[in-house]
């Protein structure tokens, strides 16, 4: 059984950093990219950061460019993303995601559908 697995989040003050940390096991996605959506309560689900599969490609929100940093252990079959400066409106719930449907390509998926496995997702609030 596939399973993407999220940690990390939690409470924190506006300014704080929080680091989460999706672990999969069942198979490998060293291949693949991976990415990371957010929802808050009463909006969709929204795309935060993704990876290609070596890690040297990168793509953000515009919304947390230069304060969220994603990166990537293949080793691990761990995927990360360190939140920096954090603020109220980063308050939702953060899902890993993969996309296995391509092998060792350059290009990150920024779309809900091009994702085929989720995680159940970790809880960061950013109170003010």
């Amino acid at each position: 059984q596939v399973q993407l697995v999220e940690s990390g989040g939690g409470l924190v003050q506006a300014g704080a950093s929080l680091r989460l940390s999706c672990v999969a096991s069942g198979r490998t996605f060293s291949s693949n990219p991976m990415g990371w959506f957010r929802q808050a309560p009463g909006k969709e689900r929204e795309f935060v950061a993704g990876i290609g599969w070596s890690g040297g490609l990168t793509v953000y929100a515009d919304s947390v460019k230069g304060r969220f940093a994603i990166s990537r252990d293949n080793a691990k079959n761990t995927v990360y993303l360190q939140m920096n400066s954090l603020k109220p409106e980063d308050t939702a719930d953060y899902y890993c995601a993969a996309d296995s449907r391509f092998t060792s390509r350059n290009y990150i998926p920024q779309a809900r559908y091009e994702y085929n496995y989720w995680g159940q997702g970790t809880q960061v609030t950013v109170s003010s």
